[in-house]
């Protein structure tokens, strides 16, 4: 084994449009940070739309998911206080009218046909939506993301409209819950899991087994 050769892997499940998500990776940059190993991470799709997605993409808030006013409210109360935690200035702490399914699917094009500007895409997509408020659900978007992190052009939209490529996502949602993923970000290790922005103590027990 190399010298620098992952000798740990973390399974991440999460959503874009998921701010805690959001929260969960600028937690695991910290720790990987102080990490003195490699660490490879590898990303999960899941799907928090699935159940209020009209078919041109907008979001049905008639269909019920369980999240009314009083949830919405906690939510952004706990964004708020994970902000201050972590110290991330973020445009919005909610974006309900966004649909991150052309987000995930392009991510996930990205993921293996161009694994090694993956990372960077990943970022794009997030920074895009939770930093500058930007539409995620937007071909365009996507695009220009994909151009500011040097993808070969025409990439984003050819994926986008790859049926197969939607499908192949859909059954890794399905996945995804079978496997006993009810929420995001959710962390994997070796049998272990933690789910939620945890903090970067957290994450290194659950990588490491340390009782800090």
């Amino acid at each position: 084994m190399s010298d620098t050769e992952p000798t740990d892997r973390l399974t991440l499940y999460a959503d874009y449009v998921c701010p805690f998500c959001y929260l969960g990776k600028r937690s695991l940059e910290r720790y990987r940070e102080n990490r003195e190993e490699p660490l490879e991470v590898e990303w999960h799709p899941f799907d928090l739309r699935s159940g209020k997605r009209n078919d041109d993409g907008s979001i049905d808030h008639s269909a019920d998911d369980g999240k009314d006013d009083d949830y919405y409210a906690q939510a952004r109360e706990n964004v708020r206080r994970l902000q201050e935690k972590y110290d991330v200035e973020m445009y919005q702490e909610i974006a309900t009218e966004v649909d991150s399914l052309p987000a995930q699917i392009a991510s996930w094009h990205v993921s293996r046909a161009h694994p090694e500007r993956w990372a960077a895409f990943d970022a794009a997509i997030y920074e895009a939506l939770w930093q500058d408020g930007r539409d995620i659900g937007d071909a365009d978007t996507l695009v220009a993301l994909a151009d500011d992190v040097d993808l070969p052009e025409g990439t984003i939209r050819n994926a986008l409209d790859d049926e197969e490529l939607r499908t192949e996502l859909e059954e890794r949602f399905t996945d995804a819950q079978q496997r006993g993923i009810t929420g995001v970000p959710t962390f994997v290790h070796d049998g272990y899991a933690a789910r939620g922005a945890v903090p970067p103590a957290q994450l290194e027990r659950l990588i490491e087994g340390t009782a800090d």
